[in-house]
This record gives C-alpha cells, structure tokens and sequence, in this order.
C-alpha cells in the first residue's frame, strides 16, 4: 500500500500490482467499499500486463474518512490528487457504483487529458427518475427527492433475493467484509449529493471509448440504463451480464473481466 495526500491534507491509499510499463487501469470501488474489492480482477489485469492501481479515496477502506465534508465535487478531486501524484497518463478509469460517477465528477472539473478510456460499472449517470430519464434508481423522482435516501439506501425488492444468490452472495459476503452497514450524517449527506447528481452532459462531451456494464438483476436500476448511457458517449458500448446483481464484479467475475478485458484491449495506444 502506498499512501497519498490530497491537497486538503487527507490521506488517500492505493495499491499497485502488475508491470508498470502497461498501460495504467485505475480501480475506484463504490459507496463504502474497499479497493480490496477489486481483488477478483487483479489475477485478470495483472497476467493480461496491465499496470493496476487499487485505490481508496476518503472514506474507503485504510483512506482518511473525514466525518463530513465529502461530496461528489471533492471525491472527483480526490481522482485528480492520485492521478496526478502518481503521474499517470493514458490510464483508463473502472468505477463500481459510485465509484463510477466519482469518475464523471473527476472529468466534469479536470477534463479527460490523463485518460485514454473509462468502465461505468452499473451505475446509471443520473438516479433521479424523469420523463426523458426512466432508468434512475427504483422508486425515486420528484415526490421523494428529499426524503428517499434521508436515511439508508432502499430496500427496492428488485433483483434476486440474497437468499438465492448462492456463490455469488458468497463473493459478496467476502469483498464486503469490515464494512460498516450503518450510515454516518456524512455519508447520508454524500448519498443525497450522489442521488441528486445529473452526468449526462458530462458523459456526452466526454470523447473517449467508455463502457458501461449493467448486471441483468441489478437492485437498484434497470437494466436498461447502460445501453441508454452508451447512446449519450460519443464512443459509447454496453453490455448486460446474465445472472449478476448490482456489484457485477463481484458477483460473476468470470464473466465481467471477460468484458473489462475485451474492452481495455480496444482502446487504443
């Protein structure tokens, strides 16, 4: 683990794995999450010669986690203080969840000069459900815009129940493992910043291949979104994984560095 300061003076931790003269893939894991979450990709970038950065910005896993204060501008400079104090060009950018739009904030505010690509890992860019927008978070629009994440996330009903998941609740239970399940006011904060957020402008004037993954059973949106995502990016794709929940990753693993790994070898050098 090496540490990081952010220009605030907080702490941030990434890990390093792999050749360092393959081209940089930075993993950024979602609300709460550990960069260790990540750790059923690392076999599969490191043999395929990428240069893998496991990263926890403020409030994951060993990083500082300040009790208040953080919000979807601030994790976007976090990505800012790692990319550039490690100096890394040409990198391409794998979020889970949060971890994804934490991305989009990075590139609303810097730009994309540092990037030559980006994985959406099921996170639609915009929760709040509309007229022109039906793939937001199940149940949430402008009735409940200020009331729906007051408190925890939502319990949808959507997906498969956990009770069924076998194997893939088993990998779950593991990445997870040490996370507290309680919500701080910070982090209800952060939740309700998060829900509000709108990236799809950004992801249209983003112009870098970017893929979005979507786990067919996901709890918490439709399906549905990451082919929408796509139709925004100037140089979008999509793909749907059979059988999988929310975290994607963590569930088939198989079968989504499969996807990670098709997509990072057509980005070009």
């Amino acid at each position: 683990m090496t540490a990081l300061l952010a220009d605030d003076g907080v702490r941030l931790d990434h890990t390093r794995h792999g050749d360092p003269a393959g081209r940089p893939v930075v993993l950024l894991a979602g609300f709460k999450a550990a960069a260790s979450s990540w750790s059923s990709q690392l076999g599969a970038l490191t043999g395929a010669g990428y240069d893998v950065h496991a990263v926890d910005i403020r409030g994951h896993g060993v990083a500082d986690r300040p009790a208040d204060g953080v919000d979807m501008a601030r994790r976007g400079q976090d990505v800012r203080d790692v990319l550039d104090g490690l100096d890394l060009r040409g990198a391409v950018l794998v979020g889970g969840s949060m971890g994804a739009n934490t991305i989009w904030s990075y590139v609303s505010q810097f730009g994309a000069g540092r990037v030559a690509g980006i994985v959406s890992v099921d996170q639609t860019p915009k929760m709040l459900n509309t007229a022109d927008w039906p793939y937001g978070f199940y149940g949430y629009d402008a009735s409940n815009i200020d009331t729906y994440f007051a408190e925890s996330i939502p319990d949808t009903g959507k997906g498969t129940p956990l009770w069924k998941r076998g194997m893939r609740l088993v990998r779950l239970l593991r990445a997870m493992k040490g996370a507290e399940r309680t919500l701080t006011p910070g982090e209800l904060a952060l939740l309700n910043d998060h829900a509000k957020a709108d990236w799809r402008t950004t992801v249209a004037s983003t112009d870098v291949p970017v893929l979005f993954v979507a786990g067919a059973e996901s709890e918490f949106w439709p399906a549905g979104h990451a082919a929408a995502s796509a139709a925004l990016a100037p140089r979008g794709s999509s793909v749907v994984l059979a059988d999988d929940g929310h975290a994607a990753n963590i569930e088939q693993p198989e079968a989504f560095n499969a996807a990670l790994l098709a997509f990072l070898g057509s980005v070009g050098h």
